[in-house]
């Protein structure tokens, strides 16, 4: 598969986990939800990771570094290096391994900004 064609595959996937954290907050399953969201986010960062060097990210760590390396590179990815580990520690930390989803409204808002994140990751993996 050529590399576009993985990333356009990656944010798809993205797309997909951020579909199912809406149904699953539909269906009152919070901490489900916001480890979809937190899945969602991470495929997207990824698949910017890969549009912009070339190379998808193999292991989180390395998600988090080169997404930090790519911010300090350019403002606009910097704008999501925030939003990340927010999503990071609240959604998939809090929430998610240690159950603490409150508050509720907090974590829904969180949830739903999650289009936003890969809207914007997607636009910046477009500009290369």
């Amino acid at each position: 598969m050529v590399e576009t064609e993985q990333v356009t595959a990656i944010f798809q996937d993205a797309w997909t986990l951020y579909a199912d954290a809406l149904a699953e907050m539909g269906r009152g399953k919070l901490r489900n939800a916001a480890e979809k969201a937190w899945g969602a986010t991470k495929r997207a960062t990824d698949a910017l990771v890969l549009a912009r060097t070339g190379e998808g990210p193999r292991t989180a760590g390395q998600t988090n570094r080169d997404l930090l390396r790519l911010g300090r590179q350019d403002q606009r990815v910097q704008e999501l290096v925030g939003p990340y580990f927010i999503r990071a520690g609240f959604l998939h930390g809090q929430c998610f391994y240690d159950g603490m989803c409150e508050p509720v409204e907090a974590v829904e808002d969180a949830i739903r900004e999650t289009t936003n994140y890969i809207q914007h990751a997607q636009e910046l993996a477009a500009e290369v």
